[in-house]
């Protein structure tokens, strides 16, 4: 079994309770700023962190009246500061507060995720390692290509995961960043150091310009950036759930015992797991086009984009921490059938040894042309009319004026195509 991170549970983070109090963190830290400068007393700056507290119930009955949602907080939060609540969002507007606080939750959400993704990069490499090298077939257009091993399937998947982990991390600075400069960006009635105070107390960076809010290209990128690691995860499932039909079946999902796989039919295994990722790699990917939508807004702001984060962030975030967790004991469970793996190699009867054979012709000072031409008209006979490949090969009169039978022989042996996965593998340092 995985071990499970010791990061916060990811619907913690979206939770309602925890969004109003990264608001509230947001609005403390600013007093602290103010009184650090001077601009309030100190003493009222004491006051409002220890008294400072929300009731979320309390904030949806005053909202019912106000119809708008961080006045219903402040007024809340007033309601258990008294007199030195006069201090609280000084000079700020609601955007301030609240953008900076999606922000640091989005920034949270990525380093669950990286660390969601660093576990899944562990657990395949350790499997490349231990397939590296079990000889399978490579498909291309999903029909027999060369020979190659699983090990390199497993392989190309961490390497995947790795450029996942850098996007989210670039993903992750860009929206590390926090905005108090009032209405419209030009700290018409706060002093810019309180911004600087704020983010450097916060982890974040002061977005170097900003309107009534923070730009969200940025929240775009960070979307985008799900949406690629969604669509490897689904890449990844879809490969799994492709080896584990019942006419290849060279790996499938761990099938528990007790488990079943059908309402009508007692001996269905299905990949369920590997297609609800796939599945669910489709809301992320639908999620990025909305926050794409989201840069465009009226002057310096409107809030068409305010209803569309509050479904796209959680459920995106959430969406992907799942997956990747999902899709990590998929593959640390994964039950691989070598045998298979060769009987499917073999199941063409050598029509994959096709290129070496035409090279070892063209060797020989032949027409590249030319011995594909007879290559090629043998591989026919066994595809249309099942004859055999090499026994044709082997009687094939322009073949055999220029390769001898243990020449044409040494062709059809599949080692010759792993001999540089040791090679491959170091460039991983494994």
């Amino acid at each position: 079994m995985i071990e499970r991170y010791t990061l916060p549970e990811m619907g913690n983070i979206w939770s309602l309770q925890n969004e109003w109090q990264t608001i509230l963190n947001v609005e403390l830290a600013a007093c602290d700023a103010m009184a650090e400068l001077g601009e309030i007393p100190q003493e009222a700056a004491n006051t409002i962190r220890a008294k400072a507290a929300f009731n979320i119930d309390r904030i949806k009955e005053i909202e019912a009246v106000t119809h708008h949602d961080i006045i219903a907080f402040l007024t809340n939060v007033a309601e258990n500061v008294g007199e030195d609540s006069k201090y609280i969002h000084k000079g700020l507007t609601s955007s301030d507060v609240k953008d900076t606080a999606i922000c640091l939750m989005m920034k949270q959400s990525a380093d669950i995720i990286i660390d969601d993704l660093c576990k899944f990069l562990e657990v395949l490499r350790r499997r490349a390692i231990e397939f590296k090298h079990t000889p399978c077939i490579g498909r291309t257009h999903g029909i027999h290509a060369e020979p190659m091993t699983f090990g390199l399937k497993l392989l190309l998947w961490s390497d995947e995961i790795e450029r996942d982990i850098e996007r989210v991390e670039h993903a992750k600075k860009i929206v590390s960043v926090g905005k108090l400069s009032g209405a419209v960006g030009t700290y018409s009635n706060i002093d810019p150091r309180i911004e600087e105070l704020v983010c450097k107390k916060l982890g974040l960076t002061p977005a170097r310009l900003a309107t009534q809010v923070i730009q969200r290209d940025r929240h775009a990128e960070y979307m985008t950036t799900l949406a690629i690691v969604a669509s490897t995860l689904e890449k990844i499932a879809t490969e799994i759930r492709n080896l584990q039909r019942t006419d290849i079946r060279e790996a499938e999902e761990y099938f528990s015992p007790g488990q079943k796989g059908s309402s009508a039919m007692p001996h269905k295994r299905n990949p369920i797991n590997c297609e609800r990722v796939a599945g669910m790699a489709r809301l992320v990917r639908g999620n990025a086009i909305a926050a794409m939508e989201d840069i465009t807004l009226w002057h310096e702001r409107d809030i068409s984009h305010s209803s569309v984060e509050r479904v796209i962030l959680p459920d995106s975030t959430i969406n992907v921490d799942y997956c990747t967790r999902k899709i990590t004991n998929i593959v640390d469970k994964l039950l691989v059938y070598p045998e298979a793996m060769l009987h499917n190699m073999n199941r063409t009867g050598g029509l994959i040894y096709s290129q070496r054979l035409m090279l070892e012709i063209v060797n020989k000072g032949v027409l590249r042309e030319d011995a594909y031409k007879w290559v090629q008209r043998n591989a026919m006979k066994r595809w249309m009319e099942g004859q055999d490949f090499k026994t044709n090969v082997e009687k094939d009169p322009d073949i055999t004026k220029y390769l001898s039978k243990s020449e044409i022989e040494d062709c059809f042996h599949y080692n010759f195509f792993l001999r540089h996965v040791d090679k491959i593998f170091e460039r991983f340092n494994l």
